[in-house]
């Protein structure tokens, strides 16, 4: 098992959202887990999920970042990036492990995500990321790397497994259901018949997803607050 640390980006702003995702994108030991655009919405993910680190702002509408971790003292390892420096005693008052400044360089990030790591690790909390799935294609047990699956369809009881520079998708025996249970958190079914990894993400819209391979994925509406977690 591969150990890397999932990350929630908290901030009401989306530019803000996307500085943070490109930097985490570029730390191999780190997962981006998801966004949350004000305090409410992030304590509600933080009840119901497990992260290792998050990237908190401060000034936020219904539920400012002080606020959620005044009410959330045990939390996960945190990181402030915020616009004002006025918060900075509070935020450490709070355990935080670094306060990063908007706009945020990546080597500032990268410095902070060292200093998270030593947390996580002294604190136990890492997430354990599997590389590999076994399959049975045309009769034989088959490894096959999580990174390399772009998505999978679900075509009767059969599913089409769609690899990086492969044409031709893998066809093998199941339901999405049971593939799922031996996925990781990169995985997020969209639509009844399709699951994409959230590593493959080129594009994205209310209605659907552009992936790596150019393939356009319809978003199921009963699947769009699972698909709300890509953006």
């Amino acid at each position: 098992m591969e150990i890397k640390y999932k990350c929630l980006v908290v901030d009401d702003e989306k530019p803000a959202h996307q500085v943070i995702r490109s930097h985490i994108e570029q730390c191999p030991e780190l997962i981006y887990g998801g966004s949350a655009y004000n305090g409410k919405e992030a304590l509600q993910k933080l009840v119901n999920q497990e992260y290792d680190i998050i990237f908190l702002d401060i000034n936020m509408p219904i539920l400012t970042g002080v606020e959620l971790m005044e009410r959330m003292p045990k939390r996960p390892v945190t990181i402030v990036t915020t616009a004002y420096s006025d918060y900075a005693l509070k935020s450490f008052q709070h355990d935080v492990v670094d306060y990063l400044l908007k706009p945020v360089s990546f080597p500032l990030f990268a410095k902070a995500i060292e200093k998270a790591k030593l947390f996580c690790d002294a604190n136990g909390h890492k997430t354990e990321i599997k590389n590999t799935i076994r399959l049975k294609v045309n009769g034989e047990v088959t490894d096959i790397e999580l990174t390399a699956i772009i998505c999978i369809e679900s075509v009767g009881n059969y599913l089409k497994i769609y690899i990086r520079e492969n044409i031709v998708p893998i066809v093998v025996y199941g339901s999405l259901i049971e593939i799922m249970d031996n996925l990781d958190n990169r995985f997020v079914q969209v639509h009844r018949s399709h699951i994409v990894n959230s590593e493959h993400l080129k594009g994205n819209n209310k209605h659907n997803l552009t992936l790596t391979d150019d393939r356009i994925i319809p978003i199921g509406r009963k699947y769009q607050i699972l698909a709300d977690k890509l953006y």
